[in-house]
């Protein structure tokens, strides 16, 4: 029976608008295919290592939340994190977790705020927040089953810029996505997957938690293939009609 071992960072600093929703995808779209998944809570103090683990998910907090999660990252984890990008463990960060995973964050009155430095990308403040339902295009997740559309909810007022080497999620159809400019969302690097999106993100959109799951169990068994199919109608039809509430089709 395939084992999916997914660690929870900072539950207890990270979980801004549901988004423990997240891992609750993962663990029960794994568990209705007759898998075992395990959650492992991992926080202040207490060492990371990348190979007990398939699924690292990062979430967003409040600011003095993610300041102490963000000393820890960098005092405690940041080698181990880093490692664990570099030899493709699969990565789930939403938000405040995306920006940390970047070089630094730059707040809208010029102090420089030092980040993980583990995806080339970086963050600058504004005096406007970018709230709001949104709809985004993700290409790789096209399918006879699903057409590739995302939908959230993003809350944030960083800017998030791209370098050269990290991809974006996807391509916004309605929203301010990564900065309110490019028309960028979210971003790939290897196998981590960023997104503003929060908690509604992967329970509203199956296709792209099955795309991890399936990452993760390529990479942990070599005779794994494919997912089975799940009946996902009550899936599909809050993903449907959250897409008609923002886009109108």
């Amino acid at each position: 029976m395939y084992e999916l071992r997914i660690c929870h960072l900072y539950p207890n600093l990270l979980n801004l608008y549901g988004d423990i929703g997240n891992i609750k995808a993962l663990k029960k779209r794994s568990e209705w295919r007759g898998m075992s998944a395990k959650i492992i809570n991992l926080t202040i103090g207490e060492s990371f290592v990348p190979e007990n683990y398939d699924i690292v998910f990062l979430g967003g907090g409040q600011d003095y939340e993610q300041e102490i999660a963000q000393n820890d990252l960098l005092k405690q984890k940041s080698n181990e994190i880093k490692n664990a990008i570099k030899s493709d463990k699969v990565f789930l960060c939403i938000c405040g977790g995306y920006q940390m995973l970047g070089k630094y964050y730059k707040t809208w009155d010029g102090k420089e705020i030092e980040f993980l430095g583990a995806l080339d990308l970086w963050t600058i403040g504004s005096k406007k927040r970018m709230v709001g339902n949104i709809v985004f295009q993700c290409d790789f997740l096209q399918s006879e089953d699903c057409d590739g559309r995302i939908v959230g909810f993003e809350n944030h007022s960083g800017k998030t810029y791209l370098g050269p080497e990290v991809k974006p999620l996807g391509k916004v159809l309605k929203g301010y996505g990564n900065n309110g400019e490019d028309g960028c969302e979210g971003a790939i690097y290897k196998n981590v997957y960023c997104s503003y999106s929060h908690g509604s993100l992967l329970p509203k959109n199956p296709a792209l938690a099955d795309h991890l799951i399936t990452k993760a169990l390529k990479q942990k068994y070599k005779d794994f293939t494919c997912l089975s199919q799940l009946d996902d109608k009550f899936e599909r039809l809050a993903h449907d009609s959250m897409i008609k509430r923002v886009i109108g089709k």
